[in-house]
């Protein structure tokens, strides 16, 4: 609705790494896998994710991925930025029009923007460990083709 299947990947990424954090280094071919994400395209985000210091990565044969900052220290937000820009982390029409606001409303303004706020605020204020917390809690990791008992040792 909001957001790019490029945000989405990197969220998915996230939120694996931050379950395995414990296993050390993740293959970017194991998320990918995990999720039926093409190699390469989630390769560009987690590129992206790197220069916004939000993962770390090393190369070689024992190479891979991990979380650069404690799960708590990251915001969606953090994520929204990196992958999909400035633009990505304001509130905006729900509808998708450019000249949405309280001076210039869409026929839906009024109705919408309470919610468009509150899907704001959250995003500014949600840490990929609490997505993970929920996650744990559920015992369920979306897009995983394995069972998530396996996932968690």
């Amino acid at each position: 609705m909001f957001y790019t299947k490029s945000a989405k990947y990197a969220i998915q990424t996230m939120i694996y790494l931050a379950v395995k954090e414990n296993q050390g280094l993740i293959m970017v071919s194991e998320i990918a896998n995990a999720y039926n994400i093409p190699q390469s395209f989630l390769s560009k985000i987690t590129r992206t994710l790197r220069k916004y210091n939000l993962i770390d990565s090393t190369r070689g044969r024992n190479g891979g991925i991990k979380l650069a900052k404690p799960k708590g220290l990251i915001f969606i937000n953090d994520i929204l930025l990196a992958i999909d820009g400035p633009e990505s982390i304001e509130p905006k029409c729900g509808f998708g029009y450019d000249s949405c606001s309280d001076k210039l409303p869409c026929p839906f303004h009024h109705r919408w923007k309470n919610v468009i706020m509150q899907i704001h605020d959250l995003m500014e204020t949600e840490t990929l460990g609490n997505l993970v917390d929920d996650v744990m809690e559920r015992n369920y990791l979306p897009g995983l083709k394995e069972n998530n008992s396996a996932l968690l040792n």
